[in-house]
């Protein structure tokens, strides 16, 4: 396995707690790993807890390649009441009855598969340039289009009252505070989200992040690079190909598996790029080592 430095980058699992926002987050890790870029690939809302995944230093540039889907989150849907944000920091703006076992169940298939869901009146969404939460916070909602979202599973766990547990498997950029809401209108009820806990994204599980106790203990494990992409096929550069890719030149295909993008690393199992094949050719569209 190659290694993982502040310098070099690397891959941090992070269980962030509730008060928090991401943002901290990343700011902690800047401090403890010695690194200004620093970053992650997805937002948790600060009442939210579970996994983050953070790339660090150069690691930051492979964002955009890293597969973080599904996401899956432990979530308590709470009925009979409804509020301004579609949680449980938000004031009650509808209330009603709590429905029943098999209201649930009708509504949870409707929202299941390929669906359109309205974004929340308190979200980072932007209508002419403004976002939805600070239009939200003056009293003036935007008015804000569906987004097509993909909801592959429910698991319904158990009933305490008003609370219901739910395990939910989904596409990126699903609101899990949407579905809440909207399973309470489709079970003629009302229902806000009142727990969210991100248990996985992509192949990354919470139950292998660190917390943040022991982040600044340094009781924690940098990952190197090349864990950040394991969809990605391999393949080992001999030296002559390493010059020619860390000079942004194309290397003969060697065959690899007809993938559109090749991870090459070096022979300490080290990444040094992201290569795209272009013909009989695997080209470097991002190199992460200096000549």
């Amino acid at each position: 396995m190659g290694t993982a430095t502040p310098d070099v980058g690397g891959l941090l699992l992070v269980d962030k707690p509730a008060s928090i926002t991401s943002h901290d987050v990343v700011a902690i890790v800047r401090r403890v790993v010695g690194s200004q870029r620093v970053g992650h690939t997805g937002t948790l809302d600060p009442f939210a807890t579970g996994l983050l995944v953070v790339l660090i230093s150069r690691g930051t540039r492979l964002i955009p390649y890293i597969d973080g889907e599904p996401k899956v989150y432990d979530a308590t849907i709470r009925f009979g009441a409804e509020t301004d944000t579609d949680d449980a920091t938000g004031e009650t703006i509808r209330e009603s009855e709590v429905p029943d076992d098999r209201a649930i169940e009708v509504a949870v298939a409707q929202l299941t598969g390929a669906i359109d869901q309205v974004p929340p009146s308190y979200s980072a969404k932007k209508v002419a340039g403004t976002r939805a939460y600070a239009a939200a916070r003056r009293g003036v909602a935007l008015d804000l289009d569906p987004s097509r979202i993909t909801v592959h599973r429910w698991e319904l766990g158990s009933r305490v009252g008003a609370d219901l547990a739910a395990r939910i498997t989904c596409s990126g950029g699903t609101y899990i505070r949407a579905l809440a809401r909207d399973l309470g209108r489709l079970t003629n009820s009302a229902a806000h989200l009142a727990t969210l806990r991100r248990v996985q994204s992509g192949c990354f599980l919470v139950d292998d992040a660190c917390t943040l106790a022991q982040l600044r203990a340094g009781d924690f494990k940098m990952q190197p690079l090349r864990d950040a992409i394991p969809s990605i096929p391999t393949r080992r550069l001999a030296e002559p190909e390493l010059t020619r890719v860390l000079h942004g030149n194309a290397i003969v295909a060697n065959g690899e598996p007809l993938a559109s993008r090749v991870a090459l690393i070096d022979d300490e199992k080290a990444l040094v790029a992201i290569a795209e094949r272009e013909g009989d050719a695997l080209r470097p569209k991002l190199v992460l080592r200096d000549v």
